[in-house]
């Protein structure tokens, strides 16, 4: 993910992440466990929050690998585990996978397919995982229900009217379930089943989060821009933030669309032969 480098990673691991990512983690890895599985790859790795969670719930023996295009991120993902804890890292592109064909049981990315070419990351992730695995792949609803982008553009309206910087709309620019699904099924997947998860948290500390916001790559952007002392932004969020959903604690919204898709069991030669349906909508 371009930007998430550097100074960025800390504010975001720390401060955004307790937020906006770990509870959909923790969910994530609930549903992989589900099934017995022996190797499992996360794409997008970034600061492996939803790796952690992966790590606590898979059996001991599972081998787990993550990836993400960001070294820095990587290097803030390896010091959460144990040199005994069976997790590899490696930088590597969720379009061309450095993995054999048929390698993983699983594929997990969270929030990250819109950071990179679905049909191409979907190819990989279907080619990478064998029969009858299972591809769970989380984004963000609209910025309509997730303040994270619709209330910080707003804040950033007021310091750059003609120009507001917009890297905040990259994260939920991936909401149309459609054109998602048609290429899951492109790509050969089946099975696929989607779910809208509504979710609060109670942030404790919202200058950090509101902070971490302007902090994250939308950093660049402003000082492109210039003129603006990120850190008057970062306080006119934080009370923008309180104003809108509270104070001790702010009780904060967030939405996102989780899609589960699976690789056929029987090829897609034989399913045809038996007149299987490619997809089915559940």
């Amino acid at each position: 993910m371009a930007g998430y480098e550097g100074d960025v990673v800390t504010p975001y691991d720390q401060d955004l992440g307790p937020v906006l990512f770990e509870h959909y983690g923790a969910d994530t890895a609930r549903r992989v466990a589900e099934r017995s599985v022996r190797d499992v790859l996360e794409i997008a790795a970034g600061t492996g929050i939803v790796t952690r969670h992966l790590c606590n719930e898979l059996a001991k023996d599972v081998r787990l690998t993550a990836i993400d295009i960001s070294d820095s991120m990587m290097e803030a993902a390896r010091k959460k585990f144990l040199p005994h804890e069976q997790v590899a890292f490696q930088v590597a592109d969720a379009t061309a996978l450095p993995f054999d064909d048929e390698a993983f049981d699983a594929v997990v990315c969270q929030f990250g397919v819109m950071f990179f070419d679905k049909e191409a990351g979907f190819r990989e992730a279907y080619r990478t995982l064998r029969r009858g695995g299972r591809y769970l792949l989380r984004v963000w609803d609209s910025e309509h229900y997730n303040p994270f982008a619709s209330l910080s553009f707003e804040v950033l309206k007021q310091f750059f009217p003609s120009d507001t910087p917009r890297f905040l709309f990259d994260p939920v620019a991936c909401h149309q379930i459609d054109p998602i699904k048609e290429k899951l099924i492109r790509a050969g997947f089946d099975r696929i089943v989607i779910s809208v998860e509504r979710k609060e948290h109670d942030i404790l500390d919202v200058a950090a989060f509101a902070r971490a916001l302007v902090f994250t790559p939308v950093i660049t952007e402003i000082r492109d821009r210039g003129g603006v002392d990120p850190e008057e932004i970062s306080e006119t969020l934080t009370e923008a933030l309180i104003k809108e959903y509270g104070s001790n604690p702010t009780r904060y919204p967030m939405q996102a669309i989780l899609f589960e898709a699976e690789k056929p069991i029987a090829s897609p030669f034989l399913r045809n032969l038996l007149g299987h349906p490619s997809h089915q909508k559940e």
